[in-house]
């Protein structure tokens, strides 16, 4: 995720910086999965998906998985401001304000 620097410090979060490793999106997965079993009747094909995914990171080279979920993540913060933009003028332009530092 966010790296520290060898002082120990840690960055300032950059989302375009985010580096995810195979073992964190898999570390990932299992959390998700181990929350839902907690109802698997009601998330069985969540859970088979889920499973999905992971077996999905486990057959992918390190590089594409960097690729492919620097986009999520890209996405996801666009849609998060997005809908802070339409929601609070106040929280959107705080958001604003972080787009536009990088």
């Amino acid at each position: 995720m966010v790296k520290n620097d060898q002082t120990g410090i840690q960055d300032l979060f950059d989302p375009d910086e985010l580096v995810l490793t195979k073992n964190e999106i898999l570390q990932f997965c299992d959390r998700v999965i181990k929350k839902w079993n907690k109802n698997p009747s009601k998330n069985a094909k969540n859970i088979l998906a889920m499973n999905a995914v992971k077996t999905s990171v486990l057959w992918t080279d390190d590089e594409s998985l960097k690729a492919i979920w620097s986009e999520i993540i890209t996405w996801t913060f666009e849609l998060l401001y997005e809908n802070a933009m339409a929601q609070d003028s106040e929280w959107a332009n705080i958001l604003k304000k972080l787009k536009n530092k990088k």
